[in-house]
């Protein structure tokens, strides 16, 4: 850990070059610091040197989902061989997982009970909290949450004690590879947003994306990927917003860009190459009546030093007790670096 600060350190030079800012830089560098170890995650390097990195969309443990953990079952069980499968499964947890804490003001509020985070761990090799409901409960609920994930050994991104943490790149070694995960907020309140010396998430402001891209590079990541909460609930389609931000990130270095918060899913499409997921939409999420809001993608991404090799979509049909299903017979985005554009392959076609 130690090491990977001093390293970065000595990259100053370099990253200036490519236009990372010194505050940026100093921000990292007492970040990386001062945050626990559970943040660098190491794997023996495999002689292929390639990661399989599944991500899914909104995994929110409370009202009924917590209540089937509640009675002792796996909501995650029908997509565990999937999950289990990858180098690393990450998903977007919709909910402080904490006691205590007061409810903010605000249409729909969450808290998963603790006895989920076993659920988490099982499936999970990491998780965003960069979304609108990490501060349903105040920031002392999202500190506990953080605290809970890493007693649980969950290495998390996109929040922290404060704002340089919260923007920190989570930097996880898989295959060989280095892989920075940076995660955004841009949907209200954003209040949530982590202060200089306080806890919260991190927000989206264009020039710190970019420059939070650049600095994972100066970092020695191979692979960097952006998730983002975006967009509006119940569209189909992206807005324009959303494309163009996507757009900035893959020019600033990001290999591929992954979104949610809509609901539902949103689109993909590739530009210089690189896949955007617009929105996977739901994942483990109870509530929605039959409709576009059950169904969901797990996207897979096979990745290697000059980022993604190709990608596939698995559809999830969630039932009414907000559990996924994997549906094999059913067609969803898919792409490969030596294909143009967007494909639509089924699970287990060999993609």
């Amino acid at each position: 850990m130690r090491g990977t600060a001093h390293r970065f350190l000595n990259r100053r030079v370099a990253a200036r070059r490519i236009g990372v800012t010194p505050p940026v830089l100093n921000a990292l560098a007492a970040t990386l610091l001062a945050v626990p170890a559970a943040l660098f995650v190491a794997n023996p390097p495999a002689a292929a040197q390639q990661a399989t990195v599944v991500f899914v969309g909104d995994v929110m443990l409370d009202e009924v989902a917590g209540e089937e953990i509640a009675r002792g079952r796996d909501p995650l069980l029908p997509f565990a061989a999937l999950l289990g499968a990858a180098d690393l499964a990450v998903g977007n947890l919709e909910c402080p997982v904490s006691t205590g804490g007061h409810a903010v003001d605000k249409v729909y509020t969450f808290q998963a009970n603790p006895r989920v985070m076993p659920i988490v761990a099982r499936h999970l090799g990491a998780v965003t909290l960069a979304n609108n409901h990490s501060g349903d409960q105040g920031p002392g609920a999202l500190v506990q949450t953080m605290d809970r994930l890493r007693s649980a050994g969950i290495p998390f991104f996109g929040a922290g004690r404060d704002l340089a943490q919260a923007h920190a790149p989570l930097i996880l070694e898989r295959g060989g590879l280095r892989i920075a995960l940076l995660g955004y907020l841009e949907f209200k309140p954003r209040s949530f947003e982590a202060g200089p010396s306080s806890p919260g998430v991190a927000w989206s402001e264009d020039e710190q994306v970019v420059a939070d891209i650049r600095a994972a590079r100066a970092l020695g990541a191979d692979v960097v990927i952006p998730v983002v909460h975006w967009g509006w609930e119940k569209e189909p389609d992206p807005c324009p917003r959303q494309r163009e931000l996507a757009r900035r990130m893959i020019d600033a270095g990001a290999d591929a860009v992954v979104g949610g918060h809509p609901h539902v899913t949103q689109g993909a499409e590739t530009y210089k190459g690189r896949p955007i997921l617009y929105s996977l939409g739901n994942f483990v999420f109870g509530g929605f009546p039959p409709g576009p809001c059950r169904t969901g993608w797990m996207l897979r991404l096979v990745l290697d030093r000059q980022g993604v090799v190709r990608w596939d979509t698995v559809v999830a049909r969630i039932d009414e007790r907000g559990v996924p299903h994997p549906d094999p017979d059913a067609t969803s985005p898919c792409g490969a670096r030596t294909e143009e554009g967007v494909k639509s392959c089924r699970e287990g076609q060999g993609r």
